[in-house]
């Protein structure tokens, strides 16, 4: 499994961006709880996940500062 691209989160509103990011972040607790009760989890899914949410939140904050460069 590769990690995410960056493409797919550049083709995104950012509407969507917000959706995704609390996504990811839900499903990342979820893993910790997995983690913490002793179930099996894929620790590869754990990393992707916190790795999608870096650039997602990246990428919301550049278009936030370009929008308020251009305001």
């Amino acid at each position: 499994m590769t990690l995410p691209k960056i493409k797919e989160v550049l083709a995104l509103t950012l509407a969507e961006i917000e959706e995704e990011i609390l996504d990811s972040k839900k499903e990342l607790f979820n893993l910790r709880v997995k983690k913490g009760s002793q179930q099996a989890f894929n620790p590869a899914i754990y990393r992707h996940l916190k790795h999608r949410i870096s650039q997602l939140l990246m990428v919301k904050k550049q278009r936030e500062s370009k929008k308020d460069k251009t305001n």
